[in-house]
């Protein structure tokens, strides 16, 4: 018994350093401020750029390495979600396969979603200093990285949301290696709970956390299933 207790463990504070480092990449890419007035290059895609603006201030290493840090510390998310897997052992075996399955796909997804920032910050910089008749080119590619983000984004959270009220459901059956309470831990959850703890924080807090929300909330989760799991 003591070597799955042990990979479970090792698992666990992987997916932790991993969802840690995911942070530490939304972070690198998001965390910044600017405003249109001070960019008056930007200000006629304003509507185009929807808050992307305050990439133009990131520094080119600082957004290529908050890129790859997130892609970089995906197999340790997955390891987290095999341990997930292993603890809701003992419920309905399909659905325990669907939902770690659906786990795993939208951290791959999540991945690319997340390198793609770099690109997007590359577009704005780009955006704001080209020659202006260079600029509607720029911001044709601008507009088309916007529609992958959406096209990948959205399964990507529907994926979440069904992988979270599967977890949620097995474990409220009592049949998992989880307690019952867990029931109501999950990412979508914890995402929720971030988004209102946030509001109380001091400000300099949800500067430096901007973007990061999902990470948190994965930090959070694994560190809870971890915890219930430590000791089997």
């Amino acid at each position: 018994m003591e070597q799955p207790i042990t990979s479970l463990r090792i698992t666990g504070l992987l997916a932790l350093f991993g969802a840690f480092l995911y942070a530490i990449g939304d972070v690198l890419l998001l965390a910044s401020k600017a405003s249109l007035d001070n960019y008056p290059r930007l200000r006629p895609f304003g509507k185009l750029l929807s808050t992307a603006e305050r990439m133009v201030v990131l520094p080119p290493n600082r957004m290529l390495w908050g890129a790859l840090i997130g892609v970089f510390a995906t197999p340790l998310m997955l390891a987290g979600f095999w341990q997930v897997y292993q603890g809701l052992n003992g419920a309905n075996e399909t659905l325990t396969f669907i939902t770690g399955l659906l786990f795993a796909i939208a951290s791959v997804i999540g991945a690319f979603v997340h390198g793609t920032f770099y690109y997007m910050g590359e577009y704005v910089q780009a955006l704001n200093k080209v020659e202006d008749g260079s600029q509607a080119v720029i911001a044709e590619m601008l507009a088309r990285h916007r529609k992958v983000l959406l096209i990948t984004y959205t399964p990507l959270m529907i994926l979440i949301v069904i992988a979270s009220v599967l977890f949620s459901v097995l474990v409220a059956s009592g049949k998992t290696a989880f307690p019952v309470w867990m029931a109501a831990i999950n990412p979508v959850t914890m995402t929720i709970a971030w988004l209102l703890i946030k509001r109380i924080l001091p400000q300099f807090v949800r500067d430096w956390t901007e973007g990061a929300g999902f990470s948190i909330a994965y930090l959070a989760f694994f560190a809870c299933t971890t915890l219930t799991l430590w000791n089997g």
